[in-house]
């Protein structure tokens, strides 16, 4: 059983982590922290293989203990920001999942952990191959879902494209800035906001029709 200790300050949201958790075959909670030194206290006492780190603690940021933790770290986290997601990156983090996410999202980041902790569980020399192996299995799952018939990479392009603008974008404006068609915007835009994804709204203008505008939810 990989052995799993979640960090975060909001003892609801921890226990439902925990519940995530345990519906994963091959994973077991051992334990819950909601500081930074508890966490440093619970990664001491317990050693657990995997801490699933939130970054907003009361006393320390999560990316400022994630270095001292010397444990494998998946950081599940509201911070958007760039800089908190490079940190991470830097700090050693394996993954980063932004909230709110579903289930099956960290199911999927669960399980290419497991794959990838097994490849390299063995104490042995490994070549260039199995390294690559090894880095293509933890990011193998990293995607965001699309609709039958849709493509995953370009929901992702104009799910990022959303993000990156911080403000509503009709689906001629995303049209125009991802260099496809109005409709095949259109079409992504609304199965974005029928998963939730992002939200929908009516732009009234001075003259003519009202369009549909969309923003990414952080709800």
């Amino acid at each position: 059983m990989i052995r799993t200790l979640i960090v975060d300050d909001d003892f609801r949201v921890a226990g439902v982590h925990a519940g995530f958790v345990e519906e994963v075959e091959g994973f077991a909670v051992v334990g819950t922290a909601h500081t930074a030194a508890e966490a440093r206290a619970r990664v001491r006492e317990l050693a657990p293989d995997l801490i699933l780190l939130d970054v907003y603690l009361p006393d320390e940021s999560g990316l400022a203990v994630l270095p001292e933790l010397q444990t494998d770290t998946i950081v599940l986290s509201a911070a958007t920001d760039s800089a908190s997601v490079a940190a991470a990156i830097r700090a050693g983090a394996l993954n980063y999942l932004i909230k709110p996410f579903t289930t099956r999202q960290l199911a999927e980041r669960l399980t290419s952990y497991a794959r990838f902790r097994g490849l390299l569980g063995e104490d042995r020399a490994l070549a260039q191959d199995d390294v690559d192996r090894a880095y293509r299995v933890l990011h193998d799952q990293d995607r965001t879902s699309a609709p039958k018939g849709q493509s995953t990479a370009t929901s992702r392009l104009v799910s990022e494209q959303l993000r990156r603008a911080g403000r509503p974008l009709s689906a001629a404006e995303v049209a125009g800035e991802l260099g496809m068609a109005r409709a095949t915007a259109q079409r992504y835009l609304t199965a974005l906001a029928e998963s939730g994804t992002v939200q929908m709204r009516l732009r009234y203008g001075a003259t003519g029709r009202p369009e549909h505008e969309y923003r990414w939810s952080d709800a």
